[in-house]
C-alpha cells in the first residue's frame, strides 16, 4: 500500500512544529495542533513523525552542524537580552556626553570609564559608545592613557580646580564662569575664560541664574481717566461697600500660574478668586468678579459698592468695566507704579504667598495651585483669625453685621 505523505512533507511538518515551539515557547501539543490545522494533517500523524528525545530531526540528520536545541537557544537569547540591557544602561549613563553632538573631551571619556568600569566593564563601555555617531575612545586607548604619567596640564588643573572651589564658596556660590574668570585673574591666575568654564565643569560648579519675574500689571495704552475713590483709605463701615482686587503669580514646574483675588475691605473676606495659566481678562479677573457678584450682590448696599484696583489692562478692559457698570459697581483705580494705592490687596497677596505658596518647595501645575487655593480661601474666610478684625474670622464679622442690621429693622 503506497504511503500517503512523502518524505519532504513529513520533514516540512516537523520543521514547522519545531520552529513554532522555538518562536512562541508553546508546548509540542499546541504546535502540532496548529501545524496540523494549517497543513490538513492529523496531529496524531505528525506526532509519529516527531523525533524521539535525543534524536535529530530527519531534515538535519545528514547535516554537518546539528540544529540548536531549545535550551541552548534560550540561553543564547537570554545572553543577548542581557547584553542589550547593559548597552541601554551604558547609553543612558553617557547621554550627557553627547548633548552637544560632538565627540566628548578625552579627559571626560577617561573619567566616565573610571566611574563606571566596575559596573559595566571597560570593553563593553568602549564597544557600545564607539558605535554612536560621536565616537568614543577604544579600550586600548584607555589603558594606554592610564599607563602614561600625568601631564603638566592635568597637575596644574588640580591646583586650579581647588582655587576655583575656594573662590566659589567665598562668593556665596553665585559666580558663573565669566565672573569666576575675572575673579581668578584678580587673584593672579592668568587663565582663559573657556578654561575657567572647563574647570568649573570639572568641579561640578555653576552660577546662579535669576528667574524671570513676570509682570502681572500691564498698563493700558488707552488713557484712563477714572478717579481714585479710595485714596489709600481702606476702611469701610459695612460689608460690600469697598472691594479691592489684585493679581499675583505662582511659579510651577510647568510654567507660571496667576491668581486673582477680590477682598471685602470691611470683613477681610475673599469674596471672589480665580487661578489660571493666562493673564487675559476673561480667563482670570472676570471669573473672580463674577463669583464675587454672585455670592455677595452689590445691590445690598444700594449701588454704593466701590471696586478698587490698579491700572492693569485686565481691570480697565471694556469687558470688565461693562460688568461693573451692569451691576452698579463704581470703578476706582490707583496711580501707576504705586503699590500703596492698593495696599490692602497687596497684603492679601503677601499672606497668600507666605501661608500657602511658600510652604511647598515646588508646585507641579496650575491645577495643583487651584485646588490648594480653594482650601486656603475657605480657611481664610471661615477659620483664620485676623488681627485687624479683633481676632475674628471674616464670616463672623459679616454675620455680626447682618444680625445688627436685623435687630435695627426689628426695633424700628
Amino acid at each position: 500500500m503506497p504511503k500517503k505523505y512523502d518524505q519532504d512533507l513529513r520533514e516540512h511538518a516537523v520543521r514547522m512544529v519545531l520552529d513554532k515551539r522555538a518562536a512562541e515557547g508553546c508546548s509540542q501539543r499546541v504546535a502540532m495542533d496548529a501545524v496540523g490545522a494549517s497543513l490538513g494533517i492529523a496531529p496524531a500523524t505528525i506526532r509519529n513523525w516527531m523525533p524521539r528525545p535525543g534524536e535529530l530531526p530527519a531534515a538535519t540528520a545528514g547535516a554537518t552542524a546539528p540544529r540548536e536545541s531549545l535550551e541552548e537557544e534560550n540561553r543564547r537569547l537570554r545572553r543577548e537580552l542581557a547584553e542589550t540591557r547593559r548597552a541601554n544602561e551604558i547609553l543612558k549613563k553617557a547621554s550627557g556626553f553627547f548633548r552637544s553632538g560632538t565627540r566628548p573631551p578625552h579627559d571626560e571619556m577617561i573619567r566616565f570609564i573610571d566611574e563606571h568600569r566596575d559596573q559595566f566593564g571597560v570593553e563593553p563601555i568602549c564597544r557600545v559608545l564607539r558605535a554612536t555617531d560621536c565616537g568614543f575612545i577604544t579600550s586600548r586607548g584607555y589603558r594606554a592613557a592610564k599607563a602614561r604619567p600625568r601631564c603638566a596640564r592635568a597637575i596644574r588643573d588640580d591646583v586650579l580646580v581647588e582655587e576655583v572651589k575656594r573662590l566659589h564658596v567665598q562668593n556665596y556660590g553665585v559666580y558663573g564662569h565669566r565672573k569666576m574668570w575675572h575673579a581668578m585673574r584678580r587673584r593672579g591666575w592668568m587663565i582663559g575664560r573657556d578654561q575657567t568654564a572647563r574647570l568649573m565643569r570639572t568641579a561640578g560648579l555653576h552660577g546662579v541664574r535669576r528667574g524671570r519675574r513676570p509682570f502681572t500689571t500691564v498698563g493700558s495704552k488707552v488713557p484712563d481717566r477714572r478717579p481714585d475713590l479710595v485714596e489709600r483709605d481702606f476702611h469701610a463701615s459695612a460689608p460690600n461697600m469697598l472691594w479691592v482686587a489684585d493679581i499675583t503669580y505662582v511659579r510651577t514646574t510647568s510654567g507660571f500660574a496667576y491668581t486673582a483675588f477680590i477682598t471685602d475691605a470691611c470683613t477681610r473676606k475673599i469674596v471672589g478668586w480665580s487661578v489660571a495659566s493666562s493673564l487675559t481678562t476673561q480667563a482670570l479677573p472676570m471669573i473672580a468678579l463674577q463669583q464675587a457678584i454672585a455670592t455677595t450682590p452689590a445691590a445690598r448696599q444700594g449701588g454704593r459698592l466701590v471696586h478698587h484696583s490698579d491700572r492693569g489692562v485686565q481691570y480697565v478692559s471694556l469687558a470688565y468695566t461693562d460688568t461693573l457698570a451692569e451691576h452698579g459697581v463704581a470703578p476706582s483705580v490707583g496711580t501707576v507704579g504705586d503699590s500703596y494705592d492698593n495696599a490692602l490687596a497687596e497684603t492679601v497677596n503677601g499672606l497668600y504667598k507666605a501661608e500657602l505658596i511658600y510652604s511647598r518647595p515646588t508646585w507641579p501645575s496650575t491645577s495643583a495651585v487651584e485646588l490648594a487655593t480653594l482650601e486656603w480661601v475657605s480657611w481664610w474666610n471661615h477659620q483664620r483669625l485676623h488681627e485687624a478684625l479683633g481676632y475674628q474670622t471674616p464670616v463672623e464679622v459679616e454675620a455680626a453685621y447682618d444680625q445688627s442690621q436685623t435687630r435695627a429693622l426689628v426695633t424700628t
